[in-house]
């Protein structure tokens, strides 16, 4: 899988995340490896700091549930308005993770 591929693969499995629900960016890392060989948690957050605007980028959020400072306020928002499990400033990851394959 190319760059350009990968990056594609990361933005369509995050326009599948269903509303209410996200993932980690390492779990999005993980659910692409076999198909790219690519396991980067970081990369998978670069990709969405340079093309998330593209898809629901306030499914993908930190290990621990939260956001970068900058976006949280706005992020928070969306998650209100989607019904996104929350502990305080963060998703609660364990109500909210969704994996591919999973249903609502």
């Amino acid at each position: 899988m190319t760059p350009d591929e990968y990056v594609e693969a990361v933005l369509e499995l995050v326009d599948r995340i269903p509303l209410g629900r996200v993932m980690s960016y390492g779990a999005v890392a993980d659910a692409l490896a076999e198909r790219s060989g690519r396991t980067s948690a970081r990369l998978v957050g670069s990709i969405m700091a340079r093309h998330g605007a593209e898809v629901g980028w306030h499914r993908v959020v930190n290990a621990s549930g939260a956001m970068p400072p900058r976006i949280a306020a706005e992020a928070r928002a969306r998650w209100l308005a989607e019904g996104t499990p929350l502990r305080q400033d963060r998703v609660d990851m364990r109500a909210a993770s969704w994996r591919p394959g999973e249903g609502v």
